[in-house]
């Protein structure tokens, strides 16, 4: 029997479900999230049961107080479950909806899709958020297998199953200090591979504290891996963050060949969140908004 039901929320609040975890099938060099592995115990199966999804939707839409629910969905690699087990998301929520518009989102790295996926997302209406990093060179630069390979041509081959499918997509590109090289070359690269909504993502992380690293490997709830600084000390970033200057001169440079040629035909996230801010439109990402907070994140064992 499902536990009772939640009641609905003071205001509207937002989860995206990870429910595969960190697993993933490839091994992006800047990836902060497959280290969190170790967070769990050794036999763990690394996927949302059936019973956890079927609440999880249920709760969630009934948790919402206004007439749509959007879910997200992400990992990890959230293709390794299989399309079946969205064909069960979706069941769950016709089931469950009690006349909301619901609305899905799922983010991938592309590899894995095939004709199955494509025809699932579009007879769903799912919005597919791809990784890619810009050109083969830049791309592979980070994002490769577990065997160290590139990724760039299986990345366009899913891009292709999207497109043959008629899928609506975005693009999610991670600007790191490779690629932060390359904002207009990248940019231009985006919008000829039919991306209209683009969004950009600063690597920013810290180096890895090794001694608490090791911690982590002999303990099931490991500390903060990374290393904290000293007082008055900056923190010592890792060699694939942003520098904070480059990423400034890397968003102004694409904002100058935007605002240029595709104000109302390109959506690039960062400007046209900042726009509507200055607008006086509230919302928007957690960063522009007045109080943070409303976004959360649901691990596959249930841990939010």
């Amino acid at each position: 029997m499902l536990p009772e039901t939640s009641k609905p929320a003071s205001d509207s609040f937002h989860v995206m479900a990870k429910a595969i975890g960190p697993i993933c099938n490839l091994d992006c060099k800047y990836c902060f999230y497959l280290e969190k592995e170790q967070f769990y115990l050794e036999n763990e199966k690394w996927k949302m049961s059936d019973e956890r999804l079927e609440v999880f939707v249920r709760d969630y839409i009934a948790a919402q107080p206004g007439p749509e629910v959007t879910f997200a969905f992400q990992g990890g690699e959230p293709t390794l479950l299989g399309v079946d087990y969205f064909r069960k998301v979706v069941a769950f929520q016709k089931k469950y909806a009690q006349g909301k518009t619901i609305a899905n989102a799922f983010r991938t790295n592309g590899t894995l899709l095939d004709d199955a996926w494509g025809a699932f997302f579009a007879e769903n209406n799912f919005l597919v958020g791809l990784s890619i990093d810009g050109p083969e060179d830049l791309h592979n630069a980070n994002r490769v297998d577990k065997k160290g390979r590139d990724s760039y041509k299986e990345v366009m081959r899913g891009l292709n199953i999207l497109r043959k499918h008629e899928v609506e997509f975005n693009t999610l590109t991670c600007v790191n200090s490779v690629t932060v090289q390359h904002p207009v070359r990248i940019y231009k690269f985006l919008k000829s591979i039919g991306s209209k909504y683009i969004q950009f993502i600063p690597i920013v992380e810290r180096e890895v504290d090794t001694a608490a690293a090791k911690l982590g490997l002999d303990f099931a709830a490991p500390p903060d891996l990374e290393t904290p600084p000293a007082d008055g000390e900056a923190p010592r970033m890792s060699a694939h963050a942003v520098p904070a200057q480059a990423y400034g001169d890397f968003l102004c440079k694409i904002f100058d060949n935007w605002v240029r040629r595709d104000v109302g035909k390109i959506y690039v996230q960062l400007f046209d969140v900042a726009l509507s801010k200055w607008l006086g439109v509230k919302g928007g990402l957690c960063y522009f908004s007045e109080t943070c907070g409303r976004a959360l994140a649901m691990e596959h064992d249930g841990d939010l």
